[in-house]
C-alpha cells in the first residue's frame, strides 16, 4: 500500500513539474476563445476592422476648407530717406491672410458644414475633396454662418464636367448619445489630411463659456487645431458632432479634452442658413441669473432648480406674459428649466410668433405664465 501511495505521489510531482509556471496569472474558465478574439471581429463594436471600416467609408465626405482674404498692399514709410516716403510697391509685409480646417459634405449636392471661425471673414472658400484616390479642389459658396454656434453652411461649386453625387455623411442623432460611447474624429490636425483618431465620449450638455448656447460633446478622442469643423461620428459612422474646440493648456495640442457641437443643435441652425441665409431665433426679453442657495433661502424656496428673472425688458414678450422681477422660471414650452444656461436655448430654439407656456415660481408657489414669444435681433458679429 506504502508502495502504491509512493508512486500515486511521483506521478502527481510530474505532472505539476511538466506545467509551466507563470506568476500571477489565473485561468480562466469563464471566458471562451471566440469572446477572447472578439477586438479583431467587425461584430465588435470597438473592433479595429469597424474604424477602418467608418474611415474608408466617410474619409472621401470630410474636406479641406481653406478660407482666403485679400491683403492689401501697404505703402511704407522709410525712415531718414524722404525720397523713399510711400514709395508704391514696397509692402509692409502684412501677416498672409486666411487659415485652413476641416468641414464635411452632408448631401448629394454638395452642402458643407464647418466652423464659423474657420471661414471668417475670408474672401474666397475653397475645399479640397479625395476623389478616385486623389485629391481635388474646388471653389465653395458661403450659404451662412451663426458666429454664436460657431456653425458655417458652405455649397461647393460643381465644375460641369462633374455628373456624379458628393460622397456624404448621414446625421445621427447626438440626444442619444451616451457618456462612454465610442466615437471617431476625422479632419486635417496640424495640416494632415484625413487624420483619424479615436476615443469616447467624456460628458454632454458642457458649457466651456464660448458663447450663449453652449451645449457642446465632450470627448477624449484626439482633436488639434486644424480638425475644427471636422465630423464626430458614432461607430455607425453617422455624424453626432462638429468638432470646435479644444482645452490645450500650455501645450498648444490635444491633452484628451477636446469639444464638438451636437448634431441636433446644428441641424436646427444648418436649416435657418439653407433657407434665410442667417438664423432667426426666439426672444423672451429678460434677464437671468443663477439662483444661489443664497438667493433661493432669501426667496423662501427649497431649491436652486431654475433661472431667476433679474430684470424684464420694458413692452418684452416678457412684460406682456406678466413675468416679474424676482420670479424663478423653472419650465419653459413643458420642457425643465434645470439653470441659466438651459434656458436661452431653449427659447432660441421656439419659432417667433408661437405662444407658450413658463411655469414659474413667485413667492414660493408655482403659477403658469403664457408669453408670445418675439423674433431676436441679432447684432453684426
Amino acid at each position: 500500500m506504502k508502495r502504491i501511495n509512493k508512486i500515486l505521489i511521483t506521478l502527481f510531482l510530474m505532472v505539476l513539474l511538466a506545467l509551466p509556471l507563470v506568476p500571477g496569472q489565473q485561468p480562466s474558465p469563464v471566458l471562451p476563445t471566440d469572446e477572447a478574439l472578439a477586438l479583431s471581429s467587425d461584430t465588435n463594436p470597438v473592433g479595429t476592422n469597424l474604424i477602418v471600416q467608418v474611415a474608408k467609408q466617410q474619409n472621401p465626405a470630410v474636406v479641406w476648407v481653406e478660407s482666403v482674404r485679400k491683403v492689401n498692399t501697404m505703402k511704407r514709410r522709410i525712415p531718414g530717406n524722404p525720397s523713399f516716403r510711400n514709395f508704391p510697391g514696397i509692402p509692409e509685409q502684412p501677416p498672409r491672410g486666411g487659415g485652413t480646417g476641416s468641414g464635411f459634405i452632408i448631401d448629394p449636392e454638395g452642402y458643407v458644414l464647418t466652423n464659423h471661425h474657420v471661414i471668417k471673414g475670408a474672401d474666397k472658400i475653397k475645399v479640397r475633396l479625395q476623389v478616385a484616390d486623389k485629391e481635388k479642389d474646388y471653389e465653395a459658396k458661403l450659404i451662412g454662418s451663426d458666429p454664436k454656434t460657431d456653425i458655417a453652411l458652405l455649397k461647393i461649386e460643381r465644375e460641369e464636367s462633374d455628373a456624379l453625387p458628393f460622397p456624404y455623411i448621414r446625421m445621427g442623432n447626438s440626444e442619444q448619445l451616451e457618456v462612454g460611447e465610442w466615437v471617431i474624429a476625422i479632419g486635417n490636425p496640424f495640416g494632415l489630411s484625413h487624420t483619424v483618431t479615436t476615443g469616447i465620449v467624456s460628458a454632454k450638455g458642457r458649457n466651456i463659456g464660448s458663447g450663449p448656447y453652449d451645449e457642446f460633446i465632450q470627448t477624449d478622442a484626439s482633436i488639434n487645431p486644424g480638425n475644427s469643423g471636422g465630423p464626430l461620428l458614432n461607430m455607425k459612422g453617422e455624424v453626432i458632432g462638429i468638432n470646435t474646440a479644444i482645452i490645450s493648456g500650455n501645450t498648444g495640442g490635444n491633452v484628451g479634452i477636446g469639444f464638438a457641437i451636437p448634431i441636433h443643435l446644428a441641424a436646427g441652425i444648418m436649416k435657418d442658413l439653407k433657407e434665410h441665409g442667417k438664423v432667426t431665433r426666439g426672444w423672451l426679453g429678460v434677464m437671468i441669473q443663477n439662483l444661489t442657495p443664497d438667493l433661493a433661502e432669501s426667496f423662501a424656496l427649497k431649491t436652486t432648480q431654475g433661472a431667476l428673472v433679474s430684470d424684464v425688458f420694458p413692452n418684452g414678450p416678457a412684460f406682456k406674459g406678466g413675468l416679474q422681477r424676482g420670479d424663478v422660471i423653472v419650465e419653459f414650452a413643458h420642457q425643465p428649466v434645470d439653470n441659466v444656461s438651459a434656458l436661452p436655448r431653449l427659447v432660441a430654439a421656439t419659432e417667433p410668433g408661437k405662444t407658450v407656456d413658463v411655469m414659474i415660481l413667485r413667492d414660493g408657489k408655482k403659477q403658469t405664465v403664457r408669453i408670445t414669444i418675439d423674433v431676436m435681433e441679432e447684432k453684426e458679429a
